[in-house]
């Protein structure tokens, strides 16, 4: 599933639309690195960085010579010693901010110089049960997911299986664009760099815990008007990272979930790494998922998203995590065995698109440039380079972040949608190594979160005393029922409920929306699921008569509107 610097710069955030934050619920905090942009979060997102281990090895001798050897050797092996704000202050920091975020539970790991130096877990994995977070438990980690197929796509590239340059459509021939050219012209780079032309998140609401199959989300996605011209501008696409993954599964002969299982989480040891969302449910030792709704922490299910797997259906904990960010800063290897070959790692971190310019932040933290990879953002921090994603799926924000001239990896993992802490987290943690001061970065973004919160808050109830007053509409309410079609998503049906209006969803069986009178042909619509959000809509009158309804949800979902055409 925004940018980041100083407090608050939203060039983007998991999904952002070209250089503006994307919505209330998923730009509310920036970190510094821009990460932000990679996660779906309600409120805000932010990098996310996994630990991992290392196991040193020793012999023994009879030679004092050699003992003294071994003895340097497994001295000069030792990590460096945690800075204090690790050591001495991170359980009191992040207990402090579990209560100040309303936070269940949060795993964090630290990886350094090749070693997993601290994985720890807080708090609960349910609100309400006794049952507490560890380095094991798992989360759903949303856009992190797009490193590994970023990675999968490259190591089939570096076998000679496939290049990066080959159209899409030597792959998908049944691929089929509103633009005949792009259609012929569309590679695997294209697909995983978010260069399509498509605003961030264009096409989400269609596909979003929807009843599509990928097949069909694939579809869907060719009916889509790109808001841009093919390759000239950044703009967040899930379904590219699906199409991505569908190719995989052409090129390799395995589905994308069996060749992320068998050439990356197997080799790494990521025993308890699921690459499916369907396989969460029955997991054990699992995070639940968990949102703010009007201020009040609860627990919600957890997204169904495999029909968009490729793009962010990945559950994993600290431990499992810390082995991949052990193997990225270690050029591919693991446990001294080569995972990855190193041409692949270069090759995912190969910039291919341009996010935008970045400002140094109100700390004093030096920015220049926001880059993207191959499910990588690339961004300068303080004059070391920073390789990293965020990732946000319903009840969940995470982020990992590697700093190669560090030998530093940090992976922060949480289980509510609205918090930014995630990311304040990630960035004390590394100022901490940078020897940089403390900031409370924690107190910094959730002054902002707070503001964007009540700003809602006041908007809702100005909303909702005027839906008590009882105001007319330009039409009866029986006018405005009947179906509507987009040519993308297909139809919607507008059904009478008493003095309110229900919509019904084609291809979201589970989704119902509320539309409750403004006034005039304005209505406020309130979806079942939180997730979509509260959204005043309007629909477009002639001669008394319907003619459209304009279809908005929360911008964590998508940014741009559907306008469903009134049938005869």
């Amino acid at each position: 599933m925004a940018s980041g610097g100083g407090v608050l710069n939203p060039a983007f955030s998991e999904k952002m639309r070209g250089s503006k934050p994307r919505s209330l619920k998923l730009r509310l905090v920036q970190t510094t690195f821009n990460s932000s942009r990679f996660c779906r979060a309600r409120q805000s997102v932010y990098i996310r960085r996994e630990p991992s281990k290392s196991v040193i090895m020793s012999k023994k001798s009879t030679t004092v010579f050699t003992i003294l050897q071994l003895m340097v050797l497994c001295v000069s092996a030792q990590p460096a010693s945690q800075p204090a704000f690790v050591s001495d202050s991170l359980d009191a920091y992040v207990e402090r901010a579990m209560q100040l975020w309303q936070i269940p539970g949060i795993a964090v790991g630290i990886v350094k110089d090749g070693q997993l130096v601290m994985a720890k877990g807080y708090g609960v994995r349910e609100l309400g049960k006794p049952e507490k977070v560890d380095a094991n438990t798992l989360f759903m980690i949303g856009s992190n997911t797009k490193a590994f197929t970023g990675t999968a796509l490259a190591m089939l590239e570096n076998e000679g299986k496939c290049s990066l340059d080959d159209p899409v459509k030597k792959y998908l021939p049944n691929l089929d664009m509103k633009d005949n050219w792009v259609e012929e012209h569309l590679n695997l780079q294209d697909i995983v760099s978010h260069r399509t032309g498509m605003e961030t998140f264009q096409g989400d609401f269609m596909y979003w815990t929807s009843d599509l199959t990928q097949q069909q989300v694939l579809e869907k996605f060719g009916k889509l008007e790109p808001l841009y011209p093919f390759r000239t501008k950044w703009g967040y696409c899930n379904a590219g990272f699906l199409t991505a993954g569908m190719c995989i599964e052409k090129i390799s002969g395995q589905s994308w979930a069996d060749f992320l299982r068998q050439r990356i989480f197997q080799p790494l040891g990521m025993d308890r790494t699921l690459a499916l969302s369907a396989e969460i449910p029955n997991a054990t030792n699992a995070a639940r998922a968990h949102t703010l709704d009007e201020g009040a922490l609860k627990w919600i299910p957890y997204a169904k998203i495999d029909n968009l797997a490729p793009a962010g259906s990945i559950s994993s904990s600290v431990e499992d995590m810390s082995h991949w960010v052990i193997a990225q800063l270690g050029n591919g290897n693991y446990n001294g065995e080569e995972v990855i070959a190193p041409a692949v790692i270069q090759r995912t971190r190969e910039p291919l698109s341009i996010i935008g310019r970045q400002t140094s932040t109100n700390t004093g933290i030096r920015r220049h440039y926001s880059l993207y990879a191959m499910g990588w953002e690339l961004t300068d921090y303080d004059g070391r380079e920073i390789v990293s994603h965020t990732g946000g799926v319903n009840g969940f924000v995470t982020s990992v972040t590697l700093m190669p001239e560090e030998n530093l990896g940090v992976i922060v993992l949480t289980n509510t949608d609205q918090n930014g802490f995630y990311a304040a987290l990630m960035r004390e943690i590394v100022d901490a190594y940078l020897g940089r001061p403390y900031q409370n970065y924690s107190n910094l973004y959730f002054q902002n979160f707070e503001q964007k919160r009540k700003e809602e808050a006041a908007n809702l109830r100005a909303w909702r005393d005027t839906i008590a007053t009882s105001p007319a509409t330009a039409l009866p309410l029986d006018i405005f029922t009947g179906r509507y079609d987009n040519e993308a998503y297909g139809w919607i049906d507008i059904q009478k409920e008493g003095k309110n209006l229900k919509v019904i969803f084609q291809h979201h069986s589970n989704l119902i929306g509320k539309l409750q009178p403004l006034g005039g042909n304005r209505f406020l619509l309130t979806f079942n699921d939180v997730t979509f959000g509260v959204k005043p809509v309007h629909f477009n009158l002639d001669a008394g008569k319907v003619k459209n309804f304009i279809l908005a949800m929360a911008d964590f979902v998508e940014f741009t509107k559907y306008e469903f055409v009134k049938r005869e």
